[in-house]
């Protein structure tokens, strides 16, 4: 992940997420302020690493083109 924060205090006001934060922060043992810096660093890697649904899409339909054309020329 990326290098360690210092101290800081971190406000959260919507209930849900401050609930959030606190199971996970107390599940690894680490700080709500960590616990949320490290959630969200891993959901944008995982935006950043999405492939788009059309690439998605293009890449099965090209795999059952390929499995049709061996059925057909066996």
């Amino acid at each position: 992940m990326s290098p360690r924060v210092g101290h800081l205090n971190l406000r959260i006001r919507n209930p849900r997420a401050r609930e959030l934060a606190r199971q996970l922060a107390a599940k690894r043992k680490i700080s709500m302020t960590r616990a949320v810096i490290e959630a969200l660093e891993c959901e944008l890697k995982r935006e950043n690493d999405r492939v788009p649904l059309a690439e998605r899409l293009a890449a099965i339909a090209a795999n059952l083109r390929r499995k049709q054309a061996r059925v057909v020329g066996s």
